[in-house]
C-alpha cells in the first residue's frame, strides 16, 4: 500500500478496511491509495487557501450506522428518496409513486453486484480522481442512490434525494447518488442534506449527474446544520452533451464548516449550464463554495451568480475557474459573486479566474462585497418601515436574486419562506 501522508489518512484507515469488504474493491483501492497520498488537504493547497478542512477532520468519527424509529420530516410535495445515516432506506422513500420511465438503484447493491453501467460511471474521468475528498468519498462510499431517467421521458414531480445524519453520537458519513439522464429527458431534482443533531456530525457526499444529448435537468440543493462544529463536504460533478441544459440552484444555511465544490464538464456543442445560489451563515460559520467549470466543446454557455449574507463572526469562500479548452470557440461564459457583510465581525474571500486557450470567446466575471445600501434603506424607513423590516427586505430581495430562472413555483415559495425564516432567526 501506498505510504500515508499523514495521521490523518491513517486514522480512516480502518473505515476502508471495512468498506472494501462491500464490493467495488478495484475502484476503492485506487481511491484509496490517491487520498492517502494526498491526504487531507491544507491551506498550502491553493484550492483550499481560505478552508482548513485538515484541521477539522483532524479526529474522524466512526462511521455512521443504519437505525431505525427515525422520522424525517417532508418539506416538498415531491416523490422522496432517503438516504439516512448512510444508507438508503427503501420503507421511507416513494418507490411506489415512481412514473414510468425512471427507476431506483441502492448504490450498496450496485457495488456489492459490479453493476458495469454504473461501474463505469463511478470510474469516469468526469468524477475527479485527483480531488482528495472525493477520492476519499470513493473509497468509503456506504450507499445512496442511482437514479436513472429514460430517453424522452419527462417527470412532472420533483424527486428528492434526501441526505440525512440522525445520529445521537458524532458519526462520519459517505454517500453518493448518480442521477443518469437519457437523450431528451426532462426532471427536477431536489438534493437535502440536512444534520437532525447537534453533534459534531463528519458528513463527505457526492452527486453524480450525467447528462445525454438534448436532455434537461433543474437541480435544487438545500443544505442545513444544527451545530457549529458539523463538518460537511458536498461535492457536485456533472457532465453534460450535446445540447444538454443543467441548471444547479443551491440554499445553503450554514451551521458548521461547509465546503461545496462543483466540476462541470460542458462536452457537447450547444450544451447549456447554470450554477446559481445562496449563502446565509451566522455566528462561527464557515460556508465554502469552490466551483470548476471546463467548456470542452464549442458554442456552449455557462452562467454562475451566487450571494452571499454574511452575519456575526462568519466567514465565506467564493473560488469559480471558467476553462475554455482549445476548439472550444465560441463559449459565452460569465460568472458573478456578490456578499452582504451584516457585521463587522463577518468576512468574504472572493476568487475568480478564468483560463481561456480559445480565441473566440466571450467570458467575464466579476466579484464584490459590502454592506446594505444606505440610500434604499432610508428609503424604505422613511416610508415607515422599522429598521429590522427594512434590511429584512432588502436581504431577501438580495438572496433571491440567485434563483431568477428557477421555473418551478412551489419550489420558489419554499425558498422565500426559508430566506425569511433565517431574518427571523437574526432578528431574534
Amino acid at each position: 500500500m501506498v505510504q500515508l501522508a499523514t495521521a490523518v489518512a491513517d486514522a480512516f484507515a480502518p473505515m476502508y478496511d471495512e468498506m472494501k469488504l462491500q464490493g467495488a474493491v478495484g475502484l476503492r483501492t485506487a481511491a484509496w491509495e490517491t487520498f492517502a497520498t494526498k491526504g487531507l488537504p491544507n491551506r498550502r493547497v491553493e484550492s483550499w487557501h481560505y478552508t482548513d478542512l485538515k484541521a477539522a477532520l483532524a479526529r474522524p468519527a466512526p462511521l455512521a450506522i443504519a437505525r431505525g424509529g427515525v422520522e424525517v420530516a417532508r418539506a416538498h410535495d415531491s416523490i422522496r428518496l432517503v438516504v439516512l445515516d448512510g444508507a438508503f432506506r427503501p420503507e421511507l422513500s416513494d418507490l411506489a409513486a415512481l412514473p414510468r420511465g425512471v427507476t431506483v438503484q441502492p448504490l450498496r447493491e450496485a457495488l456489492a453486484q459490479g453493476t458495469p453501467g454504473v461501474m463505469a460511471l463511478l470510474a469516469s474521468d468526469d468524477v475527479r480522481t485527483d480531488d482528495a475528498l472525493i477520492s476519499l468519498n470513493t473509497a468509503l462510499m456506504q450507499d445512496g442512490v442511482i437514479l436513472r431517467i429514460g430517453d424522452g421521458v419527462t417527470i412532472e414531480r420533483p424527486i428528492e434525494i434526501a441526505g440525512i445524519l440522525s445520529s445521537e453520537d458524532a458519526r462520519s458519513s459517505f454517500t453518493r447518488s448518480l442521477v443518469v439522464l437519457g437523450k431528451g429527458a426532462r426532471a427536477t431534482i431536489i438534493e437535502t442534506a440536512g444534520v437532525l443533531t447537534d453533534v459534531p456530525a463528519q458528513d463527505n457526499q457526492a452527486l453524480i449527474v450525467r447528462l445525454a444529448s438534448g436532455a434537461s435537468l433543474d437541480l435544487f440543493t438545500h443544505a442545513t446544520g444544527q451545530s457549529e462544529t458539523q463538518t460537511r463536504v458536498m461535492s457536485l460533478v456533472a457532465h453534460l452533451d450535446e445540447g444538454a441544459a443543467f441548471s444547479a440552484f443551491s440554499l445553503i444555511e450554514g451551521a458548521g464548516l461547509l465546503r461545496r465544490q462543483i466540476f462541470a464538464r460542458v462536452d457537447g456543442e450547444h450544451a447549456r449550464l447554470a450554477l446559481q445560489g445562496a449563502t446565509m451563515a451566522r455566528g462561527r460559520d464557515h460556508v465554502d463554495v469552490t466551483l470548476v467549470v471546463d467548456h470542452a466543446k464549442p458554442n456552449g454557455q455557462s452562467r454562475e451568480r451566487f450571494r452571499n449574507i454574511l452575519d456575526g463572526n462568519s466567514a465565506g469562500v467564493f473560488q469559480g475557474k471558467i476553462i475554455v479548452r482549445p476548439g472550444a470557440q465560441k463559449t459565452d461564459g460569465v460568472m458573478q459573486s456578490k456578499a452582504v457583510l451584516l457585521s463587522d465581525g463577518a468576512t468574504m474571500n472572493n476568487k475568480p479566474e478564468l483560463e481561456i486557450f480559445a480565441d473566440d470567446v466571450q467570458c467575464g466575471h466579476g466579484a464584490t462585497c459590502g454592506r446594505l445600501d444606505k440610500d434604499q434603506l432610508f428609503y424604505l424607513m422613511a416610508r415607515g418601515l422599522p429598521r429590522g423590516e427594512a434590511e429584512a427586505l432588502l436581504i431577501e430581495g438580495f438572496a433571491n436574486e440567485a434563483f431568477e430562472g428557477l421555473g418551478n413555483e412551489p419550489l420558489r415559495g419554499f425558498i422565500s419562506a426559508r430566506i425569511s425564516q433565517w431574518m427571523s432567526g437574526r432578528a431574534a
